[in-house]
């Protein structure tokens, strides 16, 4: 299980620390969803998932108005009882000494911000499903072709590199080189990115290393990138057959999600380059709703029944 810091939170979020001498460093968070306690400010503690960040919005602060002072602070002290993560108070928010004082008692800190509570659970959600998601490294290479993340696999030394250093010169951006790292954010998207310690540089076999962004300029790179597209990279088999229509994709699995995979043989005076653009084009037009391959087997199809 992959958890965040209560300090990068809330740095991210930009919030308010009203209870700076409780260390928010060794808190961890663990949940990407967030909780609006509004059964557990009255009394309704069934089912309660302590684990996640406590969201104090308006509906919630003016119930605890019409409770009174008594039952609030009971109430607020049974919930961080439970050691929360912390607690955040949306709109800015007047929040009661007695909360301050119970914070220091249990360890929970209690931030505020003047973010309006749907948007900030929104954000929160959003930015911890990210950090939170589950992840794998895998050898490859990932370039942003005209917006689509095209991950290149292969053996070592198959030209992956080399790919995606004429892929730049073509306008293209380049995500990372020889690891890419894969977070799964939902059941739709694979999100790649390169490790802090290789991000932008580019091994090239006779050369060593280059700093792609030094070399090209920031336009050349970007951190992160959805992974849209496959493409591996092996060598030419001439006992083996390959797709020559791709009426039918083909699939690889990480994290449970599939993507479209494309198996490109490599041959000499066959430009790479150009052939992983073209499929990266070629994979937006069928996202488009157009499909080159079906549209000459219908051409094909109806010209053998009208002969």
């Amino acid at each position: 299980m992959y958890t965040v810091s209560l300090q990068k939170f809330a740095e991210k979020m930009d919030i308010e620390n009203l209870t700076p001498d409780i260390d928010i460093e060794n808190i961890e968070i663990s949940q990407s969803d967030i909780n609006r306690p509004a059964l557990q400010l009255a009394g309704f503690f069934d089912y309660f998932d302590h684990h996640r960040i406590q969201v104090i919005g308006q509906v919630e602060h003016t119930f605890m108005e019409k409770q009174g002072d008594v039952v609030s602070t009971e109430m607020m002290g049974k919930i961080m009882s439970y050691k929360v993560p912390c607690i955040v108070f949306c709109r800015d928010l007047p929040v009661p000494d007695k909360f301050i004082e119970l914070s220091q008692e249990y360890g929970v800190p209690i931030f505020r911000t003047g973010v309006a509570t749907s948007s900030f659970s929104a954000e929160v959600t959003r930015w911890l499903k990210v950090e939170l998601a589950p992840r794998i490294s895998i050898h490859g290479v990932l370039v942003d072709i005209y917006g689509e993340g095209v991950l290149i696999t292969g053996e070592s030394g198959i030209g992956k590199s080399e790919v995606a250093l004429e892929l730049m010169h073509r306008g293209h951006r380049l995500v990372s080189d020889d690891v890419v790292e894969i977070k799964k954010v939902s059941d739709e998207t694979l999100i790649g990115s390169a490790p802090d310690i290789t991000r932008h540089f580019i091994e090239l076999r006779g050369i060593g290393i280059i700093d792609a962004k030094a070399l090209f300029g920031i336009e050349s790179v970007k951190n992160t990138q959805s992974i849209d597209l496959v493409i591996k990279l092996e060598e030419w088999n001439k006992d083996q057959e390959y797709d020559r229509m791709g009426l039918e994709e083909n699939y690889i699995e990480y994290l449970g999600n599939k993507v479209v995979c494309h198996s490109i043989p490599i041959r000499p005076g066959r430009n790479v380059a150009i052939i992983c653009e073209s499929a990266a084009v070629n994979f937006r037009q069928k996202k488009m709703g157009y499909n080159a391959a079906l549209e000459l087997y219908n051409r094909v199809t109806s010209n053998l029944v009208n002969s």
